[in-house]
């Protein structure tokens, strides 16, 4: 990512007439990259009716400023969705210069094409919504579908949390040995696993599978060689963990020695994480996208930041820098 240079811009940068807020869905993760940004995270007030109804007030002037909003639609995603629709059409009807929304995980992704009669495509309901309630740009990490990019008529930075991933990777030594193999947990995964894969200079493996309804995996066949090898599966998101532990499992009957997870966004549905624990998962590595409250946490998982990554594009976004310089090494 950015190294010496983002280290650089927190001290010498001139970040006039930006002004940062946070919906309640991460309010955390808002704090975080204020502080990377080291400015004040902005005030509002949110609150809600007697009927369930969200309200919103923003509590300074946004007038003319170049604004940032920092929502993930992540669970309950109703709720982060419809807040973030409020804040857009509060500071649109603030007379905002310009609105950028930073949504470091994407809700509603899933669903971004027609595989069967009459269904909805939700990630270009979602996209229309947030264009219509008064977004200028849209800031995403890992979108679930890369052409989810194209159902806005507004620019979208795509950041990428792999970078993030591969360098713990690299620091645990994964780039010393032979005996490492990346693994796609299915067909569209490919592109991301080999771009991580060429960072840590290791081969690639794809685990092709089909899902009979949702949430539900069959694993169908392994292409590549794993016997003997440590196997590191990547994904945007775990969510329920059935994907990943099933995965494993089968790497392992293929002769695999251990199983590596990795996902940027950590949805952990239900009992995931307790799933994920007692599975024959090795460790899981994660982002902080979207929040994860201490009763989902388990020893094996570790959590990396997001707030650097996020804060350095935003940064680059109000400076009208270059944002794709940042994965030069992970393309």
């Amino acid at each position: 990512m950015a190294g010496t240079q983002a280290g650089k811009s927190r001290t010498e940068q001139d970040l006039t007439g930006m002004k940062l807020f946070a919906g309640n869905a991460h309010k955390d993760l808002g704090l975080r990259v204020a502080d990377y940004l080291q400015v004040e995270l902005g005030r509002m007030t949110s609150t809600r009716f007697s009927d369930g109804e969200i309200r919103i007030q923003v509590d300074e002037s946004a007038r003319g400023n170049d604004v940032f909003i920092i929502q993930p639609t992540c669970a309950p995603v109703n709720d982060s969705l419809m807040e973030l629709l409020i804040l857009l059409d509060a500071f649109r009807r603030a007379s905002a210069s310009r609105i950028t929304v930073v949504i470091p995980y994407y809700g509603y992704a899933r669903q971004d094409k027609k595989l069967k009669p009459r269904e909805p495509i939700t990630a270009r309901l979602v996209a229309d919504l947030i264009e219509e309630a008064g977004a200028h740009r849209v800031v995403c990490v890992d979108l679930h579908a890369e052409q989810i990019q194209g159902f806005f008529d507004i620019p979208v930075d795509h950041l990428y949390g792999g970078p993030i991933l591969g360098r713990h990777f690299v620091e645990l030594g994964f780039t010393e040995d032979d005996d490492v193999v990346v693994v796609s947990p299915d067909v569209a995964g490919v592109t991301r696993a080999r771009a991580l894969a060429e960072m840590l200079r290791a081969p690639i493996a794809i685990i092709a599978k089909r899902r009979p309804e949702p949430n539900k995996v069959d694993i169908v066949e392994i292409i590549g060689d794993v016997s003997g090898k440590r196997c590191l599966m990547i994904d945007d998101m775990i969510d329920t963990g059935g994907s990943i532990i099933q995965g494993a499992e089968a790497l392992l009957k293929r002769g695999a020695v251990e199983v590596h997870a990795a996902a940027t966004h950590a949805v952990f549905s239900g009992n995931a994480s307790q799933r994920l624990q007692d599975s024959i998962v090795t460790s899981v590595v994660t982002l902080d996208t979207v929040p994860i409250p201490s009763v989902k946490h388990f020893p094996k998982l570790k959590i990396l930041p997001a707030s650097p990554l996020i804060g350095e594009a935003i940064r680059r976004i109000h400076k009208n820098e270059s944002i794709s310089t940042l994965f030069d090494d992970f393309r």
